[in-house]
């Protein structure tokens, strides 16, 4: 039995059920009305994932880049808990 979403012609509620294929209308799981109608919903396109040693690769850069972000952030915290003035990091390829 498919998941469908529905709508309530009185309350204008959106709601979930689990219902036959062939249901087209039921009552509105808020307010109890007869004739909520089934919505049309787009299909979603097969995800991709990649595969592989360059995905593990990236991955293990971007937790190298955060681990590095999160040391910076706690340098900034301490430098001004000292009452130094803090920089702000440098831009690459800024003059």
């Amino acid at each position: 039995m498919p998941i469908y979403e529905f709508e309530c012609g009185s309350c204008g509620v959106r709601f979930e059920e689990l219902v036959a294929a062939g249901t087209e209308e039921m009552k509105c799981s808020e307010c109890g009305a007869a004739g909520a109608r089934r919505l049309l919903s787009n299909v979603s396109p097969p995800g991709r994932q990649p595969r592989g040693a360059r995905v593990r690769s990236g991955e293990s850069e971007r937790r190298e880049r955060e681990s590095a972000r999160q040391g910076r952030i706690a340098d900034a915290r301490k430098q001004r808990a000292a009452g130094e003035a803090v920089r702000p990091p440098s831009r690459k390829g800024s003059k």
